[in-house]
């Protein structure tokens, strides 16, 4: 059990984004200031779609703490989303000023009271997502701990994220780098856990003929992974060909077909089909727009499994009766547990090559352009980092 919660004091309480937005050293930076080298800066976006640098306190670890100096942190396509729309569904609203960023690694500086696993100096990719860890929790006593309903993600709204230099998190919550990842790499261990928990949960084995529908950072990741993992043959499909060219670099024996617009889900099946040599067993759906689903479901052969990552909008519909006729399995995935180890022992040994899904650089003082060439398609960037 964690000890930076008891039954009196939650995570939800310890974290809480009042602490920061009430405390009188917050305050939006003005436009072209140049915070010190010692500012506590970091990236919010607000209700009113902006996107700006914020000061916020240094904060002090306290008993199970660990303040850390992060050193780098990708941009996700939800960083964005809640930029620009606001809110991903009705549980995940921005309602006041919110700090962004959950893909992050850094460095220990401090140690709160009663940490002994860690010291100043150690390195250590950050999982964002602390659950209550309480023994009256199912979700956290069964190891699906991402069900649990008083987690405390960083960056998804209320909760301020790990976009910044100073970030205090639970001493449980950090994974160790070896020596051989670097922080880049222990930032883009936050996306690749994500593919990993989908590979475990779809059932991937050694052989299977894998559709992966989207090659944007999470069909990037895994499709990296569903190699790792022998499948083959595999078809990675994308409405841009500038990433499925890259995902030809990446994978060089990946097929690559590209969505036509106007096309069908059947006759984009077909081309599927056509490009893996028959029905495909398992599709990773890395898009969640209900047409690519549906490219999915129609590419399966009988038994087959669409294993959906992506987030869609709310309500969606379904080919019923081909998926009834031919046992295709739906299956659905909410963020991942269990996979921080993992992905550090593939990057580690050899096995998955994360490096060359960071396109674009920035420093930390110019989070808020990095935030415009991540949003912007033309910009060609796959994952765009921050790094301190």
């Amino acid at each position: 059990m964690s000890t930076t919660t008891t039954p009196e004091i939650g995570n939800a309480e310890i974290y809480s984004p009042l602490k920061v937005l009430q405390h009188p050293d917050f305050r939006v930076l003005k436009d072209g200031e140049t915070p010190g080298p010692e500012a506590n800066i970091a990236a919010f976006y607000n209700p009113a779609h902006e996107i700006h640098l914020v000061e916020k306190p240094k904060p002090k670890p306290g008993p199970g703490q660990v303040l850390l100096h992060v050193r780098a942190t990708g941009i996700c396509g939800s960083d964005v989303h809640f930029w620009q729309h606001g809110r991903i569904g009705d549980s995940m609203v921005v309602t006041d000023e919110c700090g962004s960023g959950h893909e992050s690694a850094g460095e220990v500086v401090e140690v709160g009271e009663g940490v002994t696993q860690w010291k100043v100096g150690d390195r250590v990719a950050i999982e964002a997502g602390v659950p209550c860890s309480q023994p009256a929790c199912d979700a956290c006593r069964t190891g699906r701990y991402n069900a649990c309903p008083d987690v405390v993600f960083f960056s998804t709204p209320p909760f301020h994220g790990t976009l910044t230099r100073w970030h205090l998190h639970p001493a449980q919550w950090l994974h160790r780098l070896p020596d051989n990842v670097s922080f880049e790499e222990g930032s883009l261990c936050e996306p690749l856990a994500v593919a990993l928990a989908g590979i475990e949960r779809s059932g991937l084995r050694l052989g299977d003929p894998l559709l992966i529908c989207g090659a944007g950072p999470i069909g990037l990741v895994s499709l990296l992974s569903g190699r790792a993992a022998g499948a083959e043959p595999i078809v990675i499909t994308d409405l841009f060909q500038s990433r499925l060219d890259f995902a030809k670099k990446l994978v060089p024996g990946v097929r690559t077909v590209l969505i036509k617009r106007g096309s069908t889900p059947k006759e984009q099946a077909v081309e599927i089909k056509a490009a893996a040599d028959g029905p495909l067993k398992l599709a990773l759906e890395c898009t969640g727009v209900e047409s690519s689903v549906h490219t999915a479901v129609h590419s399966m052969q009988f038994g087959g499994k669409v294993f959906i990552i992506g987030v869609g909008k709310n309500e969606q519909v379904f080919p019923f009766m081909h998926l009834s006729a031919n046992e295709i399995d739906v299956s659905f995935q909410y963020r991942y547990a269990n996979q921080y180890p993992k992905a550090i022992r593939l990057v580690a040994g050899g096995l998955i090559n994360v490096k060359p899904l960071v396109t674009h650089r920035f420093t930390l003082e110019k989070a808020v352009d990095a935030f415009h060439v991540a949003a912007d398609p033309a910009q060609g960037a796959i994952k765009v980092q921050i790094q301190d």
